[in-house]
């Protein structure tokens, strides 16, 4: 169980890592090449299909199973209020860290969730490690161009993501060894981290993701909401 744990938690969290890379790779914080923009914007609408997929198939109805009407929409709402109001504040600052402060909101709670899952269904918690997987990679790709424009060295940058990639690793271990006993508190993190997830979908990543005259992008979304889809009948 352990291993499975540290396995699956672990891909949740490198792809942090990897999204800088790839972020870095096609020069994201600098004028792109036709290609590149393309790249850039077909890989942030399949994540936003992803996303969309990890919210609406594993996040809020695993939070209906187990929580009350009330309860699950304050926790839903105040993911997406606390979200705002981080944003909000951040851009009135001047900031650039909006985008990778609320990727570590929705990770930190989602990776907890996921050691909770393991206990009791492991093929959820690994639809879940997929999903979480998969959403890191479009939003730390944005968050590392926010990072070097407000200033970040690239290299300073990676080194960051590198040890953000770890979060999962831990928020997962901790969720196994005290959440497993409390299903409640567990669909309560997975609603509240749904929230904020489709505030910052349709707050950031889905305008970022827009191409004018280009309709491409959209149907990458499409497939990246079907491949949840897939993920969630075959496991």
């Amino acid at each position: 169980m352990i291993l499975k744990i540290a396995l699956f938690s672990g891909f949740a969290g490198i792809t942090v890592f990897i999204g800088g890379l790839l972020a870095n790779f096609f020069k994201h914080h600098t004028k792109k090449t036709p290609v590149a923009q393309q790249f850039v914007h077909s890989l942030m609408c399949f994540g936003a299909g992803i996303i969309l997929s990890a919210v609406a198939l594993v996040l809020v109805p695993k939070g209906m199973e187990t929580l009350e009407v009330l309860p699950l929409c304050v926790a839903f709402a105040l993911g997406a209020l606390l979200f705002m109001g981080i944003d909000r504040y951040l851009s009135q600052k001047g900031g650039k860290m909006a985008t990778l402060l609320a990727m570590l909101m929705d990770f930190i709670p989602e990776s907890i969730a996921l050691g909770a899952i393991f206990a009791s269904d492991q093929s959820t918690a690994i639809l879940l490690a997929i999903f979480i997987g998969l959403q890191n990679l479009p939003e730390s790709f944005n968050a590392y161009r926010d990072l070097v424009v407000s200033g970040f060295k690239v290299k300073t940058t990676l080194i960051i993501f590198f040890f953000l990639s770890f979060f999962g690793l831990i928020g997962a271990f901790l969720g196994y060894q005290f959440l497993q006993d409390v299903p409640e508190i567990t669909a309560l993190l997975m609603v509240f981290a749904g929230g904020g997830i489709l505030y910052l979908l349709v707050q950031d990543i889905i305008p970022e993701s827009h191409m004018e005259g280009n309709s491409f992008p959209a149907i990458w979304a499409t497939l990246g909401f079907m491949v949840g889809i897939i993920g969630e009948m075959l496991i």
